[in-house]
């Protein structure tokens, strides 16, 4: 048996949510059959990736995606399709797939947009929608208004009958967790509809694991802030939207002594903009009140308004070579997103380093924390979670243990992925 893998990003390196998931399922196939990756890449850094991936392929092909939005919104209106598959389309790449589908006997497609690719009949396919995005963008449209709103509900609806046709045409289609294969469900799609959820390393990410701790070395003087160990370069920019900022103006108070807050994740994704907006202006000043606690904002390619963040009390990082010097360095880890599906690695990166986090209830949906993090849904819930916790270490550090002991026990890679042997024949 081989196989194809069709990604929307290549898996690699993993370190966003979509990539981790999509890294270590190719990872856990390859070790059992031939793999054939065709995948897009976001970033020019990403068309030729290290042998430490490629090795473990039969063959790869990595076409880079500089389309437009504007552009994808445009073929969007003139066609009748959803932007979510205008943004990918692309000629070339259905000659790659076209190219390689002769040479396998099963595909398995990770992320919706690549279901175009997808021929009629032939190979049995595994489509993993990893969320139902056409809730995604239902969602969306109830934050916005006028021409934004009626797009949003365009792109659901489209989306969405695209999503439960694809569905009717393979061997299986996959969710990231129960709650979403349920939802999938409810919006009238059939076929078989399973969960396969993430995992997490959790021998990486191990407060006794070798890493590069975060100290008063990373303070760029000046008392600018802790900005860490930051890898702004060519081959993997911050993308910043403004030319004027760098880690070093991210502004902030010294790290020493003051508890740190702190926020991971992608940080031009809307979801997350959003969650660290409401954070800074609404949850941080309440817990200000009671704690002089610092805000650190951990991720790469920070979006202006999250730029627009830095101050004081509040430190944006861009990119960091390595995120678990900031997790080990936490009092709390915060997930405050109003709108997430499926399960947020973010959250089992913090558990499995024994931080005590709080998430918003939407954050927390669809994982198994059997209470070992505090849930919280208004602002002043959020502060009073973080001041209790701050109020407590001893009870903060048991709470985190406790996290980690949950994931090691639920979330092993390994055993989140076995279902995959059983629905394509592998032997494992």
């Amino acid at each position: 048996m081989s196989l194809l893998f069709l990604a929307h990003r290549v898996p690699f390196p993993p370190d966003r949510g979509d990539k981790i998931r999509s890294f270590h399922i190719l990872q856990y196939l390859a070790k059992r059959t031939p793999v054939h990756l065709v995948a897009f890449a976001d970033d020019e850094a990403d068309v030729d990736p290290p042998a430490v991936f490629t090795n473990m392929l039969a063959s790869y092909t990595i076409l880079p995606r500089r389309k437009s939005q504007k552009r994808a919104a445009i073929e969007a209106l003139a066609t009748g399709k959803p932007v979510s598959l205008t943004a990918f389309a692309s000629a070339a790449m259905q000659d790659a797939v076209d190219r390689v589908l002769p040479d396998v006997s099963a595909v398995y497609c990770f992320s919706g947009q690549m279901a175009q690719y997808l021929p009629v009949g032939g190979s049995p396919v595994l489509m993993d929608f990893v969320d139902v995005d056409s809730a995604k963008f239902s969602g969306f449209a109830d934050d916005v208004s006028g021409p934004m709103r009626w797009m949003m509900r365009r792109e659901a609806r489209l989306l969405g009958a695209f999503e439960c046709e694809v569905a009717g045409r393979v061997l299986a289609s996959l969710f990231v967790s129960e709650a979403e294969a349920a939802l999938f469900r409810e919006g009238g799609a059939t076929g078989r509809i399973i969960a396969v959820e993430n995992g997490i390393d959790s021998a990486k990410y191990d407060p006794a694991a070798e890493f590069t701790k975060l100290t008063e070395s990373h303070h760029p003087g000046e008392g600018r802030g802790p900005v860490g160990e930051v890898a702004v370069t060519e081959r993997n920019p911050s993308l910043p939207t403004s030319p004027n900022w760098t880690p070093a103006s991210a502004g902030g108070e010294p790290l020493s002594g003051l508890p740190l807050i702190v926020f991971t994740g992608q940080m031009d994704y809307r979801p997350n903009i959003d969650a660290v907006t409401w954070f800074a202006r609404h949850i941080l000043p309440l817990v200000r009140d009671r704690y002089p606690a610092h805000f650190a904002i951990v991720g790469r390619a920070p979006a202006a308004p999250v730029q627009a963040l830095a101050s004081d009390h509040v430190t944006v990082t861009g990119a960091v070579v390595d995120v678990r010097g900031w997790l080990t360095a936490a009092d709390v880890c915060v997930a405050p997103l109003k709108l997430a599906r499926g399960i947020q690695n973010k959250v089992l990166e913090a558990m499995a380093m024994a931080r005590p986090v709080v998430a918003s209830t939407a954050a927390a949906e669809g994982i198994d924390h059997a209470g070992t993090i505090r849930v919280a849904t208004t602002a002043q819930e959020f502060a009073d979670r973080i001041c209790d916790l701050l109020e407590a270490p001893d009870i903060a550090a048991t709470l985190g243990q406790s996290a980690r002991a949950q994931v090691i026990r639920r979330y092993g890679w390994d055993a989140r992925l076995a279902p995959l042997d059983t629905l394509l024949g592998l032997a494992p």
